[in-house]
């Protein structure tokens, strides 16, 4: 009976730490962009932030860019179709 309760006061203590540890993971530092004001920041994150920022940041430049070349084909369109009447 002893050793079943020691057990389970040993995997509640196991299932907490490793729930705490997962939360204090997740905590983000504040979130920013590369720039010359901000370099001591940046170095100051692990290998692990700085991939998942630079990640992030070229996501979104994919997203930027794929709308802008939508936006110029859709101009380039109208204008073509101008030109042939």
């Amino acid at each position: 009976m002893k050793i079943f309760i020691f057990l389970t006061i040993l995997i509640s203590f196991y299932m907490f730490f490793k729930v705490y540890r997962e939360k204090k993971g997740l905590k983000n530092k504040k979130i920013f962009s590369l720039n010359k004001n901000n370099l001591n920041q940046w170095m100051n994150l692990t290998k692990k932030e700085r991939y998942k920022l630079s990640k992030k940041d070229s996501a979104s430049y994919l997203n930027k860019r794929k709308v802008l070349l939508d936006k110029i084909r859709k101009e380039y369109k109208i204008i073509s179709k101008g030109e042939k009447n």
